[in-house]
């Protein structure tokens, strides 16, 4: 997984144009879901006082979509920086910075949008025997087999977090780069956003598939597609250290005034353009919020240094 998304003509750092040419985000959906976040922001930058750099940092930037549509909205005195393996995007903004590693000391934001789905992961399932094996692939083909037994710390994180047998994928990895990520804010929240489980709800047969082309395929590791797996959201909770609200996207965009709600039929006869702007824009916040996609997704939202401000958050 490691090699077919990051090395070498790995799926995210390859020439093309993108993940957005392959699967469909809330980024990719709709400029609704970067105004959303720009509330947020200022939410975060009120809690914090208004400092004079206002840090807002993207993980798993992809080709800088999110900090691109974020820029006219917020202040000129908001420090944007994109984080990716990938080089830089011909074209972006001079005022955007991109790096390949999260910066220290952020006081801000830092957003975390589909990136943990695809922090590589061993999977791992029961022999014969009922022992535990990592599941191994060969990556020209997908053909799968099981390998070695799994180590203490993989055991010791499945008893914790997935301890019904079966299929399992061994989080911790997600934990430990969520928690490092968050110790990089001095100040300010850390918001992943994701599709995922919590510990009652964890999938029998696993998560892990692949995508390309706008349709779900084998999750073949050879760089010709993404490969993804759905995150513990919890234990990613948990990892961090730091208070934190957990909540769908339903739930989170309507608090940021998101409601998916038709226009009055009315305001078709006195102003029939406004009309139909304002129904397209309906259609597109309904999308966002639709529990049965992306409104499904988690919102993992830290508050560090913010006292009883980060209740001001939400």
């Amino acid at each position: 997984m490691e090699n077919g998304l990051y090395g070498p003509g790995g799926f995210f750092v390859s020439d093309s144009s993108g993940p957005a040419d392959h699967f469909r985000t809330s980024v990719h959906a709709s400029p609704l879901f970067a105004g959303a976040l720009a509330r947020l922001i200022e939410r975060v930058d009120a809690a914090l006082g208004r400092p004079e750099v206002l840090d807002v940092v993207d993980v798993g930037s992809g080709r800088g979509e999110l900090l691109t549509a974020l820029r006219p909205l917020l202040p000129e005195r908001a420090r944007l920086t994109g984080v990716e393996l990938a080089a830089r995007p011909a074209g972006l903004a001079a005022e955007i910075a991109w790096r390949p590693e999260v910066p220290a000391d952020i006081v801000g934001l830092l957003i975390a949008s589909e990136w943990l789905d695809n922090v590589p992961l061993d999977v791992a399932d029961l022999d014969d025997h009922g022992r535990m094996r990592r599941v191994e692939v060969e990556p020209s083909t997908g053909t799968e087999s099981l390998g070695g037994l799994v180590d203490p710390a993989d055991r010791f994180w499945l008893g914790r977090w997935w301890p019904e047998p079966g299929r399992v994928e061994i989080g911790w990895p997600r934990d430990a780069a969520w928690a490092a990520a968050v110790s990089r804010v001095l100040r300010g929240g850390a918001l992943a956003i994701d599709y995922g489980h919590r510990r009652d709800e964890r999938p029998t047969l696993g998560t892990l598939t692949g995508y390309r082309g706008g349709r779900q395929v084998p999750p073949v590791p050879d760089g010709s597609c993404d490969v993804t797996a759905h995150v513990a959201i919890d234990a990613v909770a948990a990892a961090a250290g730091v208070p934190y609200q957990l909540l769908r996207q339903r739930a989170a965009l309507k608090a940021l005034g998101i409601d998916g709600a038709r226009p009055p039929l009315d305001q078709a006869r006195s102003d029939p353009a406004g009309y139909l702007r304002a129904l397209a824009a309906a259609g597109a916040g309904a999308e966002l919020i639709e529990p049965a996609g992306l409104g499904g997704h988690w919102w993992l939202l830290h508050s560090i240094g913010l006292g009883d401000r980060g209740s001001m958050l939400w």
